[in-house]
């Protein structure tokens, strides 16, 4: 497995993997119908937007296995104005999920957290889905505590759902 900088080419599989993450792993968390209804290749249209832009102080990487992407990260500043200590975000991280358990999450969290703290040690923050039980475990192995932060998150359809914040204050 090996992590690099993605390039718009990788916007058709960052964007099934987007789709296949969120269908089984917020499955139960999520109506059925918002997630069946999620679109691959309007995800991919989405993420080739975001990546031909790369907006100063972002970065995205993704995990690729045989040529083929099996998970991205996507980090940059923390978008909430009210840090005030200077954060790096983990805006998204996605595995798909016949990579579960393989590594390229930690590998992609490794290149997040390095991209965010090139510049010296700052806390970097994300947030998680409530009730996202196996993402909140992966992110708690890796050293990030939940911090009591808490908000809600649109979905789109008018629904919301509950996230909590996690921090990791690197060395």
């Amino acid at each position: 497995m090996t992590v690099r900088p993605a390039t718009v080419d990788d916007a058709d599989q960052t964007g099934r993997v987007h789709v296949r993450s969120w269908q089984v792993g917020y499955r139960g968390l999520m109506p059925d119908a918002v997630l069946d209804g999620l679109d691959p290749v309007a995800r991919a249209a989405r993420h080739r937007e975001i990546l031909a832009r790369a907006e100063p102080g972002t970065a995205t990487f993704v995990a690729v296995v045989d040529a083929a992407v099996v998970g991205f990260a996507s980090v940059g500043d923390y978008r909430d104005g009210s840090d005030p200590d200077g954060a790096g975000e983990v805006y998204a991280i996605y595995v798909d999920p016949s990579a579960w358990g393989a590594g390229a999450g930690r590998a992609l969290m490794d290149a997040a957290v390095a991209y965010l703290t090139t510049t010296g040690p700052r806390p970097v923050r994300l947030w998680a889905l409530d009730g996202n039980e196996r993402a909140r475990r992966f992110y708690e192995r890796y050293g990030f505590l939940a911090d009591g932060s808490v908000r809600t998150h649109p979905i789109g359809a008018g629904l919301d759902v509950p996230t909590v914040r996690y921090s990791l204050q690197p060395a």
